[in-house]
């Protein structure tokens, strides 16, 4: 997947791949930056609870798509890496995206400065 900003929005695009495991019709995914109230690279709160609703999800490998939780729907594209990127989120569908890449640190730092001005 690939992260850019363009004109006040955030911008996330998806490989066909990633598209079909996360049961997602749309390659790109754009999101104002005035939609974001925190970002955070910690581990995610996740439970049994969830109802994955449509998306893909193999113990220790991946957990892609749509789930129903406790604190509202949210977008996951998760691998067994540990490098999160939470996107908290206001006035959208979702509540939260969460994603693992390589430069979570980077995208953290970048929308909060972003975010905050």
């Amino acid at each position: 997947m690939n992260l850019y900003i363009n004109e006040n929005k955030l911008n996330i695009e998806f490989t066909f791949t990633e598209q079909l495991l996360a049961v997602r019709w749309r390659k790109s995914w754009t999101i104002p930056l005035a939609h974001i109230t925190q970002v955070k690279t910690a581990e995610p709160e996740s439970n049994w609870k969830e109802i994955r609703a449509p998306g893909s999800f193999i113990p220790g490998l991946i957990k892609a798509g749509t789930y129903y939780t406790d604190r509202g729907k949210e977008f996951w594209y998760v691998n067994r890496d540990k490098d999160y990127l939470t996107i908290e989120l206001q006035n959208e569908s979702y509540q939260r995206i969460i994603l693992t890449i390589d430069n979570n640190k980077y995208w953290q730092e970048r929308l909060n400065q972003l975010i905050t001005h």
